[in-house]
């Protein structure tokens, strides 16, 4: 079957492979979104001829504009534009790939449109929580995920159609570039160092979210508000080869998991062919070249991160937007070298903890607490 797509994030490490998934189903793009970088998204407009574009930097938009003057795509810019492309008649299904809050609004226009919600950006369900469950109950609409440790549990919950059979969820992280590093030996660490993920090829901003395991936090989250499952039913494992990607257990204490190479190809096809599995451009995993794979349980104590987002989950309301909306800033002032790596975790947590308590949350109020959290950010490190 022939999809119809607008992907929100075109020239990110999804994005970019969300297109090879397209290049080789044949899938057509009906839409593109990106933030700045022209000279990529020039070249997608040229092999894949969307309807329509948009950029989030206004100057970016009119130097595309004036670049694919040849085209019949169409190119606008801002908020308005990335919600224009969300819900765009042409297409039926929304890949929303793009790096955090800025994730949301479109997920929730689109979700009103409804559209089919392939959904990499974990920020949606992070601050919006109910907000998009709840809506894409009331239209009708699926989100399906394509982190691949989400999509890993999606899949492995495909042999049991009762949730009450499942017992837990067993997220597996990384464990990042630090693992086994201790509290005073990430004092000192920089940006550099921060980026070298050992298994996965990722943007700036979730690598550092990796190296601080908020990552697996905001994951924590997500999987709570997709698959409806208590706190305490969430288990977190450290697991060094990214090969095992999720797994469940179901309540006869048998343990299913998904398996593949570290490849996102797989999660992305798979949230855009489901229920359907079809050949894809990924290579078969073979055991026998990994020879073993090893599972351990994070450090808590120094990667704090983790706790921040349990914490956050637990309070409610909007704990887990303004954990989210801090993390973004403390993320942005350590890539600029402003803060320390260890600063991170705190001013999460200090953010998080300041944040209104309001259960009963509007989309204004989720935008509030980002705003508010990012000031706290910037006003606590002085900068």
């Amino acid at each position: 079957m022939t999809k119809n797509i607008s992907l929100l994030g075109s020239t990110g490490s999804i994005g970019t492979q969300s297109l090879d998934v397209a290049r080789l189903q044949g899938y057509n793009i009906k839409c593109l979104t990106a933030n700045s970088r022209v000279d990529i998204i020039e070249d997608q407009v040229r092999e894949f001829k969307p309807e329509l574009v948009c950029m989030m930097s206004e100057k970016a938009a009119a130097e595309l504009k004036t670049r694919i003057a040849d085209t019949n795509t169409k190119v606008t810019c801002g908020m308005e534009g990335l919600i224009e492309c969300a819900v765009y008649d042409g297409a039926d299904t929304v890949l929303n790939s793009v790096v955090g809050m800025v994730g949301l609004q479109p997920t929730l226009e689109a979700i009103k449109a409804k559209k089919t919600i392939a959904l990499a950006n974990k920020e949606t369900l992070v601050a919006g929580g109910h907000l998009v469950t709840n809506l894409a109950k009331e239209m009708g609409v699926s989100i399906l995920p394509v982190d691949s440790e989400h999509s890993a549990i999606f899949q492995c919950m495909q042999g049991s159609p009762k949730k009450e059979a499942i017992k837990k969820i067993v997220l597996t992280a990384s464990g990042g570039p630090f693992f086994g590093k201790t509290l005073a030996e990430l004092e000192n660490v920089t940006a550099a160092d921060a980026l070298k993920h050992p298994n996965w090829d990722m943007g700036a901003k979730i690598t550092i979210d990796s190296a601080t395991m908020m990552n697996k936090g905001l994951e924590f989250i997500e999987a709570k508000w997709l698959f409806d499952m208590p706190n305490e039913d969430i288990e977190i494992v450290v697991h060094r080869e990214s090969v095992v990607h999720s797994a469940i257990v179901y309540r006869d204490n048998s343990m299913i998991a998904q398996l593949g190479v570290p490849d996102m190809r797989i999660p992305i096809q798979y949230a855009l062919t489901y229920p359907e599995r079809i050949e894809s451009p990924v290579k078969e995993l073979s055991l026998t070249d990994y020879g073993k794979l090893t599972f351990f349980e994070p450090d808590y104590h120094t990667f704090k991160c983790i706790d921040v987002c349990r914490d956050a989950i637990e309070r409610g309301g909007l704990h887990p937007a303004a954990a989210n909306g801090a993390n973004e800033e403390s993320v942005r002032l350590f890539l600029a070298g402003k803060i320390k790596f260890t600063d991170i975790a705190y001013l999460n947590n200090e953010a998080m903890l300041h944040a209104a308590d309001i259960q009963d949350f509007t989309l204004q109020d989720v935008l509030d607490a980002d705003r508010a959290a990012r000031d706290f950010v910037v006003e606590t490190v002085g900068c």
